[in-house]
């Protein structure tokens, strides 16, 4: 066929995710590729579990990058603790509220949706007058920054609002993470996801993800076996969980690791505070180059309800004029 080696043009990513990859975790990809079950790959494994626990501000043992995207990671987090016949409060104001409601449906579970306009932060008191009509829910779900519009919703709120009706939480932080406040145990979250292509400056492919010991005992003492075998923590557990002897579940994405290893190194050396700080300046410097172009938000009101980690405008109008993006 003739088909030669692809070589990408070089792009400067402006996008919710690809965002642009560091130099430094191009280079490590580069690197030699070992076994899965190397002792000096475990070894980077433990660095890598040590360095999200930094990044999600947790102890909790199980915390570690699923081997593939952030949909993944979501999907490892409902089809673990969400067994048939449970019933899941399910914030909706964007696009990824949605995939939490399929999600849900497809584990078997009944999905009670909560519902805000795209824009808007999840609306606590709604989410209460749900939590006490369904005295019977089991989890409570919520995205902290909505991709698809730039809202942050109040976590720690949320959380004590699931905490106080007995339900554990499900917390989508894909563009969150290492961009924005996220304070797992403060906030008492038990299951939440990220992804490595946004905030970390990392490629797509690698979903972190963090459980607490109140999930873990959901886990393990489920009645029903987990829909997805390479989801199954009760089987992952063995690969990556605490003090584990590293029993083999799959081939790890061994040159991927090495970038998210990378890419925590460099958050650990900026600094978390300092990272959060990063991403609110270069959000208000474009969110005032953006209105000088006589842009707008979606979001219109100012933090903690507009994340300063994604930047989504309204299209132009059918009539025409500037707001947009």
């Amino acid at each position: 066929m003739g088909v030669q080696s692809f070589n990408p043009p070089i792009r400067t990513l402006m996008g919710p995710g690809p965002s642009d990859v560091h130099p430094r975790i191009l280079e490590a990809m580069s690197r030699p590729t070992i076994g899965h079950l190397d002792p000096v790959f475990v070894s980077m494994m433990e660095e890598v579990k040590g360095l999200l626990q930094y990044a999600f501000q947790t102890e909790n043992a199980l915390t570690m990058p699923i081997s593939a995207p952030g949909s993944a990671g979501m999907e490892s987090c409902f089809v673990n603790l969400v067994e048939p016949g449970d019933k899941v409060i399910v914030c909706q104001n964007g696009v990824f509220g949605g995939r939490m409601k399929e999600n849900v449906e497809r584990c078997g579970g009944t999905a009670v949706m909560v519902e805000d306009a795209w824009g808007s932060a999840v609306d606590p008191q709604k989410v209460e007058d749900a939590l006490k009509t369904n005295p019977d829910a089991k989890i409570l779900a919520f995205v902290q920054a909505e991709t698809s519009t730039g809202a942050e919703s109040d976590s720690k709120t949320l959380c004590e609002l699931a905490r106080k009706h007995d339900c554990l939480t499900i917390v989508d932080t894909v563009t969150a993470l290492g961009g924005t406040p996220i304070k797992v145990d403060e906030w008492g979250i038990d299951a939440i996801y990220a992804g490595t292509q946004k905030c970390l400056s990392c490629t797509p492919g690698l979903s972190p993800v963090s459980f607490s010991k109140r999930a873990l005992e959901k886990i393990k003492n489920r009645q029903s076996k987990v829909q997805s075998w390479f989801l199954d923590l009760n089987l992952v557990m063995g690969y990556w969980g605490s003090g584990a002897k590293r029993a083999y579940h799959h081939t790890a994405p061994i040159n991927a690791l090495y970038a998210l290893h990378e890419s925590l190194v460099m958050l650990q050396d900026e600094g978390l505070e300092n990272a959060w700080a990063r991403h609110r300046k270069n959000h208000e410097v474009l969110k005032a180059g953006l209105e000088a172009m006589g842009l707008t938000f979606i979001v219109k009101a100012p933090r903690p309800t507009r994340a300063p980690t994604s930047w989504p405008c309204p299209p132009p109008p059918r009539t025409g004029g500037t707001t947009g993006c």
